[in-house]
């Protein structure tokens, strides 16, 4: 039982250990990238047309209304590979957002969690515009 409990203080210790990465400050460029993605789904959310929510946006996917679907970084992988599909099947562009649900929600300016956005028209953005 001693060796039980050894290996599970370990795995502990490796869990802290990556958690704290994961909380590290972003990079510069990284951060501007976030920054420039998170204006241009506001302007998004100003002049143009999109779904919030994932069986919605579903809905959008297949009856080819979705011009882009923008999934969080903590979607269910499920979730997120039927999304993915579906938009493959749809020629629709994805972008995996950086943040996660929350962070979505707020960038859309919305006070709630959102782990999928489908943009119908992008309006005055160009967010729409192939990105590197």
């Amino acid at each position: 039982s001693t060796f039980f409990l050894f290996t599970g203080a370990l795995a502990e210790k490796e869990i802290s250990s990556t958690n704290h990465l994961s909380t590290m400050a972003p990079s510069k460029k990284n951060k501007k990238n976030v920054e420039s993605m998170n204006s241009r789904l506001k302007l998004v959310m100003k002049s143009g047309k999109a779904i919030l929510g994932y069986k919605s946006g579903l809905k959008g996917l297949r009856t080819g209304k979705s011009k882009m679907v923008l999934i969080a970084s903590n979607c269910p992988p499920l979730r997120k590979s039927e999304v993915e599909y579906l938009a493959m099947l749809a020629k629709v562009q994805v972008h995996h957002y950086s943040g996660d649900n929350t962070d979505l929600g707020t960038a859309c300016g919305k006070m709630f969690n959102c782990s999928v956005v489908t943009i119908i028209d992008g309006g005055d953005s160009d967010i729409l515009v192939k990105q590197d």
